[in-house]
């Protein structure tokens, strides 16, 4: 596969070192766009040696786009900057909020699915796609709570959102999977739904299983590998949505480099058997 189709995996400091050493055979790297946002220091520098030999993506997590407070401009005008220095292949961001008033909450929100959050958030991505002059590719969450107000499912929520703003999808198979276990809705109807031509990335991740009440909830952790219904599920994404760059996530309990590699190749296995399967 060429690079930009062949899985990458998550850039975390605790893997830079061996990065550096190793240079493994995956097919690119993502970072989270916050932690290299300084102009100097060792970050973005190693960031610049890896970025000689790997395609990259950028990925965010503070700007919070579901929120109603104003579009954090100096932040938009960083993570300018830093593709500007990068020059990534991919750059995304969430479908959450996480701020009120001069408040910010270290966690990635849901919204209400209607009409009149649709039409907010459409704005905003408008908004941050025209003063970044590129495409940003906008992410689903793992959910736990879901909102009585909601008049749209998730899946035509996102559809809607691609189409009113000219904005791609990331795809997170496992939150997909996730937020399917804990609200009894279909994963694949949920991907089968969304506009194939839209999704411009994949994400793969672990998560826990925990009992609340009685009640079995999944938590979207990026702790463990892959369960074996994600990877059915993300054969089927495939098929929907054809071979797209795929990155293995893994924030918390960090094993060492080699096992997110391993679980990069694992995905390219995948891909292979899923275009040979509709060839």
């Amino acid at each position: 596969m060429s690079p930009a189709v062949a899985a990458g995996i998550g850039l975390r400091a605790p893997h830079h070192e061996a990065l550096l050493a190793q240079r493994p055979v995956v097919g690119w790297l993502e970072a989270h766009a916050e932690n290299y946002f300084p102009q100097g220091g060792a970050q973005p520098a190693i960031l610049e040696r890896l970025r000689a030999d790997y395609p990259l993506a950028l990925h965010g997590v503070g700007l919070g786009l579901g929120s109603t407070t104003p579009l954090d401009l100096a932040h938009v005008a960083r993570l300018r900057q830093l593709i500007a220095r990068f020059e990534p292949m991919l750059v995304s961001e969430h479908l959450c909020w996480g701020a009120v008033d001069d408040g910010h909450l270290n966690d990635l929100l849901p919204l209400p699915y209607t009409e009149e959050a649709l039409r907010h958030v459409v704005a905003r991505v408008d908004e941050l796609q025209q003063r970044l002059q590129r495409r940003v590719l906008v992410e689903n969450l793992s959910s736990y709570l879901q909102f009585a107000e909601s008049t749209l499912d998730e899946w035509e929520f996102l559809a809607a959102l691609a189409e009113r703003s000219g904005c791609g999808l990331l795809l997170d198979v496992n939150n997909v999977y996730v937020s399917a276990c804990n609200h009894g809705f279909d994963a694949h109807h949920f991907i089968a739904s969304l506009p194939a031509a839209a999704i411009g990335e994949i994400h793969l991740a672990g998560h826990d299983v925990e009992r609340l009440d009685g009640r079995e909830i999944r938590i979207d952790t990026h702790a463990h590998e892959v369960c074996d219904e994600v990877w059915s599920l993300y054969r089927f994404a495939l098929e929907h949505v054809g071979q797209v760059p795929t990155l293995i996530e893994w924030d918390t309990k960090l094993p060492p480099l080699e096992v997110l590699v391993a679980e990069a190749l694992r995905a390219d296995a995948v891909a292979r058997s899923a275009r040979a399967s509709v060839a």
